[in-house]
C-alpha cells in the first residue's frame, strides 16, 4: 500500500491524561466516562473513535455516490461506539453506524453496503469489531 497520509498522536497518561497530535491541531484532555467510574468531564477514546469513524464513513458514502453518479451532497452518519468486557478478560468495542440518506431505500442501502467495503475504518475493523449498519432507520443484514 502506498501511504497517502499519516499522522502521529501521543497519549500521556492513558484515559486520565492528555492526547495530542504532532501538528498541535488536536490537543484534548481525557477522562473516564461516568459510566466507567470516571468524572466524565473530558472526552474519552470511544468518543474520539466514534467521531473519526462517523466522519470517515460519511465520506465513504459520498465517495461511492460520486463514483456512481448519485446526486447527494450530505451523508449524515451517527457512530455509536460501546465498550465492554470480552470473554478473554480484556475489553472489546461494538459499533453501530446509523446512516440517513435522502434517497429511495434500496438505493440508499446499496450505497451504504458499498461504502462499508471502501471505508478504511470499516476495513480496519472488519472481523475484529461487531459493526452493525442501518439506513434511514432500517437495519442492514
Amino acid at each position: 500500500m502506498k501511504t497517502l497520509y499519516e499522522t502521529r498522536a501521543t497519549a500521556r497518561a492513558g484515559r486520565q491524561g492528555q492526547v495530542s497530535t504532532d501538528d498541535g491541531l488536536l490537543d484534548v484532555a481525557l477522562a473516564y466516562p461516568k459510566a466507567m467510574g470516571g468524572s466524565g468531564l473530558a472526552t474519552n477514546p470511544e468518543q474520539l473513535f466514534a467521531a473519526g469513524y462517523a466522519a470517515c464513513f460519511s465520506n465513504a458514502v459520498l465517495h461511492v455516490a460520486k463514483i456512481g453518479k448519485v446526486a447527494i451532497t450530505e451523508a449524515p452518519v451517527c457512530a455509536v461506539v460501546g465498550i465492554g468486557a470480552n470473554d478473554a478478560g480484556g475489553f472489546a468495542l461494538t459499533v453501530a453506524l446509523e446512516v440517513n440518506l435522502d434517497l429511495p431505500q434500496a438505493e440508499a442501502e446499496a450505497l451504504v453496503r458499498h461504502a462499508h467495503q471502501v471505508c478504511p475504518y470499516s476495513n480496519a475493523t472488519r472481523n475484529n469489531i461487531d459493526v452493525k449498519l442501518s439506513v434511514n432507520g432500517a437495519a442492514l443484514n
